[in-house]
């Protein structure tokens, strides 16, 4: 432990080239003392560190030194990788090592550029919960963290609808999406999506051999495509003007408004054409059909069409 804080010393001395006791004390979350004791330790090993008193002094390295001591360890190594999402790092109970990885690498940038990391950050943030949500970090989740980047099998208990059933599982990664974690996991020889806030109880279990094979990114791209057909399970046919054409991409579902772009026939005098879409169920085709007003007309279902004829007579009435 001691050791990990002499090198997190030396990195900050090194990164910044001069600070005093209580500004090291607070990054290193030690007592002031403890700074004077590490730093003495430091001197005593060969390290060319001093101290200038008065006002504006502080801890010091010699002109020019630069220590060799800012090799990664394994987990902080990869820690580095998710430096640009801190928050989901934290989360996951890795702040430690990516605070420490960022702190190593600074330090091991020639001068000129040891600048880079406060130049991202203030460049550059991610933040990836939605709007209007208010983004929550599920109880388990360091825990599941925790057997993803070891390897280890885990015993959960996970409610599925009204059940909590208990599954044996092999945690491949972590998802987050629009503030949601997702975990892939293989079960009984399958890889399988669980929403990681519907985990009620995790036990870790012995390490386990990871399929090299398998491909995170691609995986959830083609479960969630498959998650998003899914969900369309109504057809309705329409007549859109170019206006209306150009608008439905951001009414409906991605994957349901290139279909439907795909299908549309050819313009008529107006320029409006007929083309097919799938949406969700009828309530959710009335509102997106309700958005794009009078730039679209439902043909079928006849139930969706007369919806919307009741809505538009009662707009009339409500702006006569």
């Amino acid at each position: 432990m001691r050791a990990a804080r002499l090198v997190s010393l030396l990195c900050l001395l090194q990164v910044r080239g001069s600070m005093n006791g209580p500004e090291l004390a607070r990054e290193l979350e030690v007592s002031e003392r403890t700074v004077a004791r590490d730093v003495l330790a430091l001197a005593e090993a060969g390290v060319p560190v001093y101290a200038e008193r008065g006002r504006g002094g502080g801890y010091r390295l010699l002109g020019g030194y630069r220590s060799k001591l800012n090799g990664l360890h394994r987990e902080e190594a990869e820690a580095l990788f998710l430096s640009g999402v801190p928050g989901a790092a934290i989360d996951m109970g890795l702040g430690e090592a990516v605070e420490a990885a960022r702190l190593k690498a600074a330090a091991a940038l020639a001068p000129p550029f040891q600048d880079a990391p406060q130049r991202v950050g203030q460049r550059f943030h991610l933040d990836a919960p939605r709007w209007f949500r208010e983004a929550e970090t599920p109880a388990l989740l360091a825990e599941i963290g925790r057997a993803v980047w070891r390897d280890l099998r885990i015993t959960a208990d996970y409610q599925r609808g009204e059940r909590l059933v208990r599954r044996e599982l092999e945690p491949h990664g972590l998802v987050l999406k629009a503030g949601v974690w997702y975990l892939a996991a293989r079960c009984d020889g399958r890889f399988r999506t669980y929403r990681v806030d519907r985990f009620r109880g995790v036990g870790e279990g012995e390490e386990f051999v990871r399929d090299e094979t398998f491909d995170l990114a691609a995986f959830w791209d083609r479960t969630a495509e498959e998650f998003s057909r899914s969900l369309l399970t109504l057809d309705v046919e329409i007549r859109l003007s170019p206006t209306g054409l150009r608008r439905l991409r951001g009414m409906v579902d991605g994957p349901a408004a290139a279909e439907a772009e795909d299908a549309a026939g050819e313009p008529d005098e107006r320029g409006w054409v007929r083309t097919t879409f799938r949406a969700e169920s009828l309530q959710v085709a009335f509102a997106q059909i309700l958005a794009l007003g009078p730039e679209a007309e439902v043909l079928a279902p006849e139930p969706l069409r007369q919806d919307l004829a009741s809505a538009a007579e009662r707009f009339a009435e409500l702006y006569r």
